[in-house]
């Protein structure tokens, strides 16, 4: 339904709209070059405790706590602008000169260049961004500027400027807010080095110190266990990673301690799905020993190593690891489930065979996420003349087999925890302030995915990312950890992602299901496509709508809408092209009363479809669908579209076929 699916704006909101974000554009101009200004300490502190307590008391009523979360009962829509990108730093934090708050100036992003600041109050979370106030440190204590991560603003399940007490700012961006007040933005979460792990809430106030200090290697395993039980994983990965540096500096060969904690944080690590690091930890752990508590504890590291490769998709490697479990402790039920589970999703990434109608049955049990594997079957990506890349068949299939299908590498939903699956409005400054509907929340996932899991950068990054080419196809890294350009993440997200509809009757618009499929992404439009793509919870299945021969592109439609101008204006405005297929060009040669007259009928043929009960319809509804499907088959020249389908009468088809069964 409309009111579900799309966003209206009245002209006049438009306008509205478009100033406030031009008159920010102006702003950022007009101020540029200006230093960084004293600001009032004490007040600034102030404003962020008040902002901070309003926030925790607003929650509060509605019955969270912790993070921020948007409201189910929220109608505003979260605006924010796009289309002035920037790269994120690529250089480590040993290699970059360090500067003072002082030497800031607006517009600049001091590139080669470090900050260094400590936290002086509480976070505010908003929306869009999370801001708090720092100060230099060292001779600098006392000068004081805001700093805000935006957009990206959380990190290991926790706000990222809550996470740390001091910070290194990586090539510090000083630019404008929202309401044209000077801050230090970080767009890239990449940019942003936590020096000094936050133990405590109060952390931010003067002369707070931490009381019995983790030094040793003891000390930081004793405090990650502490914080394990208490489920703060964010600060039990940092104890546990302080305690793994302490131990490997000692180079005590005689000492345990470091696989010890080592296995312990890949634990964390599967909880906080960071899957590369949990592995790299429990193949570090092991202790190749032969006693029998040296083989307990490999077993634990190979089940750990195990769970990390199958949530990664590496499903052989991954039965080889809970082989390696049994093999030290035969006979385990659970590791005897996993090879079993493992062998299945080989098979089915090698041959596919999914039972589709199981994995349907099963969907309400696993939160609409089966537990099964990709299948690519004979496809291959390589260019196609005009589009990039493209989907190709490495075989024949017949009209209805099953081409691929494959698990979302990210998906979000309404059915994921408050706040998962936001959409925003963004307003494009680079493309005459064009306002897109977005799907935020996909984009924020994405990104945290990539940063937790490296290794799996190149397969999204290979994707288009339109004109601009950010850190490149293959990513980058420095020695402080990896390097993800949050903008070109936003043109994947942008380009490639798909819409799956309401997914249930709460879900509209600003909270709608939306993914990322890898492989399905290199399918181009075709309005009349040779493919045709479902969904079974967060698996794409894609079977061929007509016969495919081997060597021709498969395609798939972006935009459905039986309304020629409509689809176009869709296809340019969120995908950046114009379509000018066979049917396209004799739609488009239509008189624009005979569209405007199609448009008319197939909106009443749309809210009668959805106003009337296909199920053991009456005469009279039968009798008015068949009129409406004669008038909007009246609307095409027979001469002109012979041999093409006609989009307009989709609907009304679907809801006669129901009908007449």
């Amino acid at each position: 339904m409309a009111g579900r699916t799309t966003v209206f704006l009245t002209p006049e909101e438009t306008q509205r709209v478009t100033k406030k974000f031009e008159d920010g554009v102006e702003q950022c101009k007009t101020r540029a070059g200006q230093p960084w200004k004293a600001e009032d300490r004490k007040g600034l502190i102030q404003h962020a405790t008040s902002t901070s307590l309003m926030q925790e008391l607003s929650l509060a009523s509605l019955g969270f706590g912790g993070a921020a979360a948007e409201k189910k009962n929220d109608k505003s829509m979260m605006t924010y602008a796009v289309g002035a990108p920037y790269p994120p730093c690529t250089v480590a934090v040993a290699d970059l000169a360090p500067m003072k708050v002082s030497e800031l100036q607006l517009g600049s992003h001091h590139r080669g260049k470090k900050l260094t600041v400590h936290r002086v109050s509480p976070v505010a979370e908003l929306k869009v961004s999370s801001w708090a106030v720092v100060e230099g440190v060292g001779e600098e204590a006392g000068h004081v500027v805001v700093l805000e991560a935006y957009l990206h603003k959380q990190r290991l399940g926790k706000d990222l400027l809550d996470s740390g007490s001091e910070f290194v700012i990586k090539e510090p961006f000083y630019t404008l807010n929202g309401d044209n007040e000077a801050v230090i933005r970080i767009s890239h979460p990449s940019d942003l080095v936590v020096t000094t792990v936050s133990e405590d809430p109060e952390s931010w106030r003067d002369g707070y110190a931490v009381e019995d200090p983790a030094v040793t290697p003891e000390q930081c395993k004793e405090k990650g266990n502490a914080a394990l039980g208490k489920q703060q994983h964010s600060l039990a990965h940092a104890y546990y990673t302080r305690g793994i540096a302490a131990a490997d500096a000692a180079a005590d060969p005689a000492s345990t301690l470091s696989r010890d904690i080592r296995r312990n944080r890949a634990h964390v690590n599967l909880i906080l799905q960071r899957y590369d690091e949990a592995k790299a930890d429990a193949l570090g752990s092991l202790t190749k020993g032969s006693s029998e508590e040296q083989q307990s504890l490999d077993a634990k590291a190979y089940y750990r190593a195990g769970s990390a490769a199958y949530a990664l998709g590496d499903f052989a490697e991954a039965r080889g690891y809970f082989a390696e479990q049994d093999r030290l402790q035969p006979g385990n039920k659970t590791t005897q489930i996993n090879i079993r589970r493992t062998a299945k999703r080989v098979e089915e990434q090698d041959k596919g065979g999914h039972d589709m109608a199981k994995i349907v049955a099963s969907l309400p049990r696993v939160q609409w996420k089966p537990d099964v594997a990709s299948f690519h079957g004979k496809t291959t990506v390589k260019g196609s003349p005009g589009a990039g890349n493209g989907l190709f068949a490495a075989r024949d299939f017949k009209a209805g087999e099953l081409i691929m299908c494959e698990k979302a590498f990210c998906i979000v939903s309404g059915r994921d925890k408050a706040g998962a699956s936001v959409a925003a409005l963004t307003v494009d400054v680079g493309d005459d302030y064009n306002i897109r509907l977005f799907p935020t929340g996909l984009h924020r996932a994405v990104v945290q995915k990539l940063l937790d899991n490296p290794s799996q950068v190149p397969t999204v990054l290979a994707l288009d990312s339109g004109a601009y080419e950010g850190v490149g196809k293959t990513g980058a890294s420095t020695a402080d950890g990896p390097v993800v350009d949050t903008f070109q993440v936003h043109n994947i997200v942008q380009i490639n992602a798909f819409g799956l509809g309401p997914q249930s009757e709460d879900e509209d618009v600003s909270s709608a299901t939306t993914g990322l499929w890898v492989r399905a992404s290199y399918a181009n439009h075709a309005c009349v496509p040779s493919a045709v793509k479902d969904f079974a919870g967060d698996l794409l299945v894609l079977r061929a709508a007509r016969h495919i021969r081997t060597g021709e592109e498969i395609t798939h439609a972006y935009e459905e809408s039986g309304d020629y101008d409509a689809r176009q204006a869709s296809l340019r405005k969120t995908w950046g092209f114009t379509c000018s297929c066979a049917l396209c060009a004799a739609e488009g040669a239509d008189a624009d009363e005979v569209r405007a007259k199609r448009r008319e009928l197939i909106n009443e043929a749309d809210e009668f479809a959805q106003n009337n009960n296909p199920n053991g319809a009456r005469i009279i509804a039968l009798t008015k669908a068949r009129r409406l499907k004669k008038a909007l088959e009246d609307t095409y020249d027979a001469k002109r579209y012979k041999g093409l389908p006609r989009l307009a009468t989709r609907m009304i088809d679907q809801w006669l076929t129901v009908a007449q069964q």
